[in-house]
């Protein structure tokens, strides 16, 4: 279940009721004892009678203790229903975009296909930040194209060149540590007036501006870049 970026006010009427409802609240946390962003996000609606039941999901690069966690989430969401409790996996974000929870479910429907499962979508953060820039976010015959930021700079001009060739509006996740080699490289193709950077969207520190109004220096890992290279021949 998508619980939004970060603002407890963009969480659905869906979502809403789906946590009140639950008797488990599961949750992912990138370490044992750590409270999850997630849970945060949802927590004025998680009553102090509900149980909680944090999964640990590894932020590691290797394989397979990724897949042993997504496998051993699953059992316990299984264990869950077969002891008569429902249950809700709150995921930030929406539930089907870039998200721990797709891996689970997928795991979920491999080792436990009778299980019934219901997704209930979230807003993303690439819709919040475009909504709280006034920044339209796809026009029209305007295609979108949503991709982690790459690692490599060549990576990254393949993609404006192809966002450019088609009419796409290119939304760049996870930017971090990458910005400050992704900044010049707009820079030099004067791009970066027109871009919007969005860091931490919803939580009390969010931030919005043009790109060019941010230092060549690494920032937080949940920061986004919207990048509009052209614009539809008719307009107001």
């Amino acid at each position: 279940m998508g619980v939004g970026p970060g603002d407890p006010d963009l969480l659905t009427v869906a979502a809403v009721r789906a946590i009140e409802a639950a008797a488990t609240i599961a949750y992912p946390v990138a370490r044992e004892g750590a409270e999850g962003m997630a849970a945060s996000v949802a927590g004025p609606w998680i009553g102090a009678g509900q149980r909680r039941l944090p999964l640990v999901f590894p932020m590691v690069a290797a394989a397979e203790p990724r897949r042993q966690a997504w496998q051993a989430a699953a059992d316990r969401l299984a264990a869950e229903v077969a002891q008569g409790r429902s249950v809700v996996l709150l995921c930030e974000g929406d539930v089907s975009l870039f998200a721990s929870s797709s891996y689970v479910l997928l795991a979920l429907r491999d080792r436990h296909p009778a299980l019934p499962v219901r997704l209930i979508p979230g807003i993303s953060a690439v819709a919040a930040a475009a909504a709280a820039g006034a920044w339209p976010l796809a026009l029209q015959q305007e295609g979108l194209l949503i991709r982690p930021t790459p690692e490599e700079p060549g990576q990254l001009e393949d993609l404006l060149a192809q966002a450019a060739a088609a009419g796409w509006v290119l939304a760049l996740l996870k930017l971090g540590g990458r910005w400050p080699w992704v900044r010049p490289l707009l820079a030099e193709r004067s791009l970066l007036a027109d871009a919007l950077f969005a860091q931490r969207v919803g939580w009390p520190d969010q931030r919005l501006c043009p790109a060019a109004e941010v230092p060549a220096a690494e920032v937080p890992y949940f920061s986004l870049l919207l990048i509009r290279q052209g614009w539809p021949a008719v307009l107001p």
